[in-house]
């Protein structure tokens, strides 16, 4: 960093496949990204990847860590589901000045700034929204044993659980299904799998889902199909009524062509990635901090 740029806020953007930590600084953005950071599933490892990230970005910047931590401080991340968690981050990272939400502003904020709509967001885990007259709704997000419909984790369970079926003879057996058995070789390993698995490892099979969907396997069409239910039920019971829609995560583009007929000509673009929402909330911190 030259002399004359100054450090205005540090971001952190945290999910379940991937944690970025941006500083925003006079001469512009730099950004690390680092593995999973989920307050909630993974405590530890969280506060490992964020201030290892704090590490590399003090690196690239040739600032000191503790000169980053002073700075105003955003962070979005999965898990943080009350002031508990929040309050615990709080005293287990470096951060002297910070405001610790769940990763759900800043991805509603990075997906329809300031405009009415509606968000789906289903990556890794899952959570939706809805904006309307610059009041913001949050619904779901609960985490991987009680929510997260609709997710990539959801979609790896439901796979192995159709290859279980399949197996005892209670639906067809597609290429999908047997694709996945002979990746296990037993019904015990599945089952075995799916115990110790983490969330982010269970929503690894998302990607043999949508990559059969193209060969129109019918497990991979149904499951998408069903994820797809999910979403709409949701986003209606949200109010939608003819605004936009917005599909974030990795599994926004696959769902799209499964909602009903009169959503999918408002499903729109994200205006960025949850980071720069995590970004402009930081910034806005830091105005309120130095007023």
């Amino acid at each position: 960093m030259t002399k004359q740029a100054s450090i205005r806020a540090i971001a952190v953007d945290g999910g379940g496949t991937q944690c970025r930590i941006a500083c925003v600084t006079s001469a512009g953005r730099e950004t690390v990204i680092k593995g999973a950071a989920n307050a909630f599933s993974d405590f530890e490892g969280t506060v490992q990847v964020i201030n290892t990230a704090l590490a590399e970005l003090g690196e690239r910047l040739a600032v000191p860590v503790h000169q980053l931590a002073s700075a105003p401080t955003y962070l979005g991340l999965a898990g943080v589901v009350d002031s508990r968690i929040a309050e615990n981050l709080r005293h287990a990272l470096p951060f002297s000045t910070v405001k610790i939400e769940d990763d759900r502003p800043a991805s509603i904020s990075a997906a329809l700034g300031t405009a009415d709509g509606v968000v789906a967001h289903c990556g890794t885990g899952s959570f939706f929204a809805s904006q309307q007259n610059n009041v913001q709704r949050f619904v779901g997000g609960w985490g991987p044993v009680l929510d997260d419909i609709a997710s990539a984790r959801w979609m790896g369970c439901r796979l192995l659980s159709l290859t279980l079926y399949a197996y005892d003879g209670l639906v067809d057996k597609t290429s999908l299904t047997k694709h996945v058995f002979t990746k296990y070789k037993s019904a015990a390993a599945m089952v075995d799998f799916a115990n110790e698995a983490s969330p982010s490892e269970l929503g690894q099979l998302a990607k043999l889902v949508t990559q059969f969907e193209q060969q129109k396997d019918t497990t991979a069409m149904e499951i998408i199909t069903d994820g797809a239910a999910l979403i709409t039920d949701t986003v209606l019971k949200l109010g939608w009524h003819n605004q936009p829609i917005c599909l974030t995560g990795g599994l926004a583009p696959h769902y799209a062509p499964y909602l009903p007929a009169d959503m999918q000509p408002c499903v729109v673009e994200a205006i960025g990635e949850p980071i720069d929402g995590a970004v402009e909330l930081a910034v806005a911190f830091s105005q309120e901090v130095n007023q």
